[in-house]
C-alpha cells in the first residue's frame, strides 16, 4: 500500500483501521476530510471518535463497522461431555476439563501468528479484569500502570489457558485454529465475529461472553470499532467516490452490512433486523453488559515500543510459559514509560470526555 501511495496510484476509496494508523494517513494529506459530508449525522459521537483528529474537529473516515469479541463453542461436543454454556470462570474452565478428558482440543487457539493469542485472548478476557471503559481511561490518563492488579490477573488467567490449547501449540496458526474448530475437533473458539461467517453452516454453533469470576457479576466485552472508509486525497474520481461514501451512511447499506457479511456491526443510527442468530446474540451483550475497544488502539501506540505489538509478544510468552504475568506487566509498562508519561497531562482533559 505504502508503494501505491508513493506512485499516488492507490486507489478512490481507503479501508481506515480506527484511531491512530489511520490519522497518521490523514495528517500526511492522504485522506479526503469528510467532516460536514451529508449523511455524517447519522453516526454518534462513540463512532465517529476512531476516525477524528484528537481535538474531534475533523472526520477523516466514515465509520463503518465494529466486532465483537467472545467464545464460540460447539453445541454437539458441550452436549456429549454434559456442560452448558459457561458463565463464571468455574464453568469455562470445567467444560474445558470435560472436553479435554473426552478426547477434544478444549480451546481452538494458538500462539504462532501472535495477534491471534493478544486479541481473541488478552482484549477478549481483559476488559472483565480492569472493567471495560473505565479502565482503558485509567492506563490513557495515568491514573492505573500496567502493573496493577486488573493487567496481572488477565495474564494469570491466560497463562491457566496452555493447559488446554493442546499439544503444540506455539505451530498452530490463526488458519490451523479456525480447521480444528469447524472439523469438530475442538470444543471451543475464542472468537471474534468476523469470524461467524467462517463457521457458518459447518458447525453447531453458540457462543458466549467472556465469564465473570462470580454469577451476577458485572460483564464486560470488547465492542471495537474496527473498520470506516475515506477517500484517497489524489483520487482521479472524487465525487463518484463522495457518492459513494454517501451511500455508505444511509440505512440500505447498514442493513446490508450487517446481515450480508455477519459478524460485522453497522456503526450507523439506523434500525433494522439483524437475522444471523450469533449476530444477534453477540449484539444483545449491549443490553446486559458494558463495552469498550482494545485498550492499544487509541494513542497508546503511537510512540516506540509499540504497545500493540508488545502485547502480542508478552501475551504469547505467558501461554507459553516463557514469561510470567508479573513479568509481562513490567514489560509492558517499562515500554509506555520510555515515551507515554510525556503525553498523559497533555492529553487527560480530551480523553476523559470521549
Amino acid at each position: 500500500m505504502e508503494n501505491r501511495f508513493d506512485k499516488g496510484t492507490a486507489g478512490d476509496l481507503i479501508a481506515c483501521r480506527p484511531f491512530d494508523g489511520s490519522l497518521a494517513l490523514y495528517q500526511r494529506g492522504l485522506l479526503k476530510e469528510v467532516t460536514e459530508m451529508e449523511g455524517m449525522e447519522n453516526f454518534p459521537s462513540f463512532a465517529l471518535a476512531p476516525w477524528q483528529t484528537d481535538s474531534g474537529a475533523t472526520t477523516f473516515c466514515l465509520p463503518m463497522a465494529s466486532v465483537i469479541h467472545g467464545f464460540f463453542y460447539n453445541k454437539d461436543i458441550f452436549k456429549e461431555v454434559g456442560v452448558n454454556e459457561p458463565v463464571t470462570n468455574a464453568d469455562f474452565y470445567w467444560a474445558l476439563e470435560k472436553a479435554k478428558r473426552a478426547g477434544y482440543l478444549p480451546l481452538a487457539i494458538g500462539t504462532r501468528d501472535k495477534w491471534e493469542a493478544a486479541t481473541m485472548g488478552f482484549q477478549n478476557i481483559g476488559p472483565t479484569h480492569w472493567k471495560g471503559e473505565d479502565g482503558r481511561d485509567d492506563l490513557l490518563t495515568g491514573k492505573a500502570p500496567v502493573t496493577s492488579e486488573p493487567y496481572r490477573r488477565t495474564f494469570q488467567e491466560l497463562a491457566k489457558w496452555a493447559k488446554y490449547m493442546g499439544q503444540d501449540f506455539d505451530q498452530r496458526s490463526y488458519s490451523h485454529s479456525i480447521e480444528a474448530f469447524a472439523d469438530g475437533k475442538a470444543a471451543v473458539y475464542p472468537a471474534g465475529s468476523w469470524d461467524i461467517m467462517t463457521f457458518k453452516g459447518k458447525v453447531n454453533m453458540g457462543v458466549f461472553p467472556p465469564p465473570v469470576e462470580k454469577k451476577g457479576d458485572a460483564c464486560y466485552f470488547t465492542d471495537h470499532t474496527d473498520l470506516g472508509m475515506g477517500i484517497y486525497s489524489k483520487s482521479k474520481n472524487p465525487e463518484a467516490a463522495e457518492l459513494f461514501l454517501k451511500w455508505m451512511t444511509t440505512a440500505e447499506f447498514a442493513e446490508l452490512l450487517t446481515n450480508e457479511i455477519s459478524g460485522f456491526f453497522s456503526l450507523s443510527n439506523h434500525f433494522f433486523d439483524v437475522k444471523d442468530p450469533i449476530a444477534q446474540e453477540m449484539m444483545s451483550w449491549r443490553d446486559k453488559c458494558d463495552s469498550t475497544i482494545r485498550n492499544s488502539a487509541q494513542v497508546l501506540s503511537r510512540g516506540e515500543p509499540n504497545f500493540e505489538l508488545e502485547i502480542w509478544e508478552t501475551t504469547t510468552s505467558v501461554m507459553s510459559g516463557q514469561m510470567t504475568p508479573a513479568q509481562a506487566t513490567s514489560q509492558l509498562q517499562k515500554g509506555l514509560d520510555a515515551w507515554y508519561q510525556h503525553s498523559v497531562t497533555a492529553r487527560k482533559s480530551h480523553l476523559s470526555s470521549l
